[in-house]
């Protein structure tokens, strides 16, 4: 189990003389557990999750979300395509809790799409994978979630799908827990169709027939089928199974690889270090916009008290992805779909007698533009209620 920082700060101020006792490394992830990562385009991340899960014909899994909105939304998805999957988070009553658990026990469920205050303490046996439908902010949790799998000596993965603009947090975590994370590509669907017929052979070879149940029927049935040779009704019965799963991978296009977010920069930098305010204007992710915002380096800006800052404005929870700080302004990343819900909620903000000025970026921006406005007043570490964030 992981202690949050927020609980760790409370034992030292109101604790006499503490003390910690840790079994192990302290977040260091299960030698039993692989790690992997898929990087794909935002736009991409579910056709992505459902690529996977179908390559994993006999998952037993939790795919964790950062948002309930976002649980509820794949979960919604992936019933009504087809999957055995189901929501927990926290605007669901206890009871329904309850009930969701104990299908997922039960297997009922091949798929527990939760968020991380909802599956905190969640402790069941034989789980195969934890699917991070992104990574969170705060990494010691990803600890958390991978340790749902690989337990009592078995083996599990943790696979992350994420976009180029987090390619820089599965560094941070491969130091966290001291283990490499293995780079997949998203499974072609032609692999994908060959995976899931050798399941449903294998299912057949282990199959325990029912002899006295059967018995009666048998010869009716070959009877019927007397017409067919082997192979025909072998045919037959494959073609049953899998026409619909085979139908949707030859219409659907490959998902397309993003290339590496900075093979470009490291190819031009070799043996120079590399200045990220040279060079000309960044364009946002695929399905992601991006924004100017006065609030830079001077502010005692960072990537973490940024992000803390933007959600103290922003109803709910929203994703932030790249962030680049400058000496008095920065840029940073959302979802196309919460351009509107930005600019709302900064609309005419003073912080203090300072106006914040929040703008969509332009793409001929440069990134070493010098911006002219108030001078900084504000700790931005320091959030709307007067606390450190940190």
């Amino acid at each position: 189990a992981t202690m949050p920082q927020e609980i760790a700060k409370i034992t030292r101020k109101y604790m006499s003389n503490p003390m910690e006792i840790t079994i192990g490394r302290k977040n260091e992830g299960a030698l039993n557990v692989k790690h992997t990562y898929f990087m794909v385009h935002a736009k991409d991340k579910y056709l992505a999750l459902k690529r996977i899960v179908d390559y994993y014909p006999n998952i037993y899994g939790i795919v964790f979300c950062r948002t309930r909105k976002e649980t509820q939304e794949i979960a919604d998805k992936l019933i009504q395509d087809g999957y055995d999957a189901d929501s927990l988070h926290g605007d669901l009553s206890q009871a329904q809790r309850d009930y969701v658990m104990n299908k997922f026990r039960l297997r009922n469920l091949q798929l527990l799409i939760a968020t991380d205050v909802a599956a905190r303490g969640l402790d069941v046996d034989d789980i195969t994978h934890v699917i991070n439908f992104g990574l969170p902010d705060d990494y010691e949790v990803y600890t958390h979630r991978s340790g749902r799998t690989g337990r009592v000596g078995k083996t599990g993965t943790s696979i992350s799908i994420i976009h180029t603009k987090e390619k820089g947090k599965v560094a941070q975590i491969e130091k966290l827990i001291n283990k490499k994370f293995e780079y997949r590509q998203v499974p072609k669907g032609d692999i994908i169709c060959e995976k899931q017929l050798f399941n449903f052979v294998d299912k057949i070879e282990k199959v325990k027939v029912n002899e006295e149940e059967i018995a009666r029927l048998l010869p009716s049935i070959f009877k019927k089928l007397d017409w067919l040779e082997k192979e025909d009704v072998i045919k037959r019965m494959v073609s049953l199974e899998f026409n619909r799963l085979i139908d949707y991978y030859q219409a659907a296009n490959e998902i397309e690889e993003p290339k590496e977010h900075n093979s470009k920069r490291e190819e031009r930098g070799k043996g120079k270090k590399f200045d990220r305010n040279e060079g000309g204007p960044k364009k946002a992710e695929n399905g992601y916009a991006r924004f100017f915002i006065n609030i830079g380096k001077m502010d005692g800006a960072n990537p973490a008290n940024l992000m803390g800052f933007i959600n103290d404005y922003v109803p709910g929870k929203i994703r932030v992805g790249r962030i680049d700080l400058m000496k008095n302004f920065s840029f940073f990343e959302v979802p196309e779909e919460n351009v509107k819900q930005i600019l709302k909620s900064f609309k005419g903000v003073f912080v203090e007698d300072r106006k914040l000025v929040v703008e969509l970026a332009d793409n001929n921006m440069p990134e070493n533009k010098k911006y002219k406005g108030d001078k900084p007043k504000q700790d931005f570490n320091v959030s709307k209620k007067g606390k450190k964030r940190f």
